[in-house]
């Protein structure tokens, strides 16, 4: 009976050591208004990658590929070179300004991965109009202000059409071409390249250990699967990117 009494008795001082300690400080967070401060737990949470596998590289000819140089002028008048992007990460796409079919989602999903990582001054963004004679920079800048686009290292390049489509289809194998019949009269590839710090394309690799080269751009991480069945890949690259940027 008496180690049940002991026992009370040193839960009751526990209680008490707690009170003197800890009440003052909640009822002076109380006093400041601090207890009220909404901190949510989502502005904290920052992207993670679901597992450790290494990126692959494109080789061929026993070569890894890099970006070739190319030289065009941005939205705003000013010319960028592959220079510009030298130990940057960033991503590629070919796209019109006028194209009424998948251009908008992919620009949507990329303004959604600008907005994933807001601070990084090491990530930026490459979209080349395969419709320069029409896509001035004056109007890339218009496109630009449209989406939302807040990245400084976003650069909408216009050039030469050739230039343009020689680095798509040689430069990374990204289809580009005058179709007649198709949309405004051109198709393009709707997926985006990831480039490295050092200029390679990067990728991950499938079933048999082969680089998948690149990332499935019209599908939206919210759409997850599309109506052909075939599933989103914006959340994979973007933990690809954050792989990327991490390594330094």
């Amino acid at each position: 009976m008496k180690s049940t009494n002991y026992s009370y008795v040193g839960i009751a001082f526990i209680v008490l050591v707690f009170g003197i300690i800890f009440i003052p400080k909640i009822i002076d967070r109380i006093q400041n208004n601090d207890i009220t401060r909404v901190e949510s737990r989502s502005d904290n949470v920052k992207l993670q990658t679901k597992d450790d596998t290494q990126l692959s590289y494109l080789v061929i000819n026993g070569e890894r590929k890099k970006v070739m140089p190319f030289s065009f002028t941005n939205q705003s008048g000013r010319v960028i070179t592959n220079k510009d992007f030298e130990g940057k990460v960033y991503l590629v796409e070919f796209f019109f300004t006028t194209c009424p079919t998948i251009c908008p989602k992919m620009n949507q999903n990329l303004v959604d991965i600008q907005n994933t990582f807001p601070q990084r001054n090491d990530f930026g963004i490459a979209s080349f109009t395969i419709n320069p004679d029409y896509d001035t920079a004056e109007v890339l800048k218009n496109y630009a202000d449209q989406y939302g686009v807040t990245n400084p290292n976003w650069h909408f390049l216009t050039g030469k059409q050739e230039d343009i489509y020689n680095l798509a289809n040689i430069g990374f194998n990204l289809y580009a071409a005058d179709v007649e019949g198709a949309a405004r009269g051109y198709e393009h590839s709707g997926n985006f390249a990831l480039i490295d710090r050092e200029g390679y394309i990067r990728s991950r690799t499938d079933d048999y250990g082969n680089p998948k080269i690149y990332y499935k751009g019209v599908i939206s991480e919210k759409e997850q699967i599309n109506d052909e069945g075939e599933s989103e890949e914006i959340s994979s690259l973007k933990e690809d990117i954050l792989k990327l940027l991490e390594d330094e």
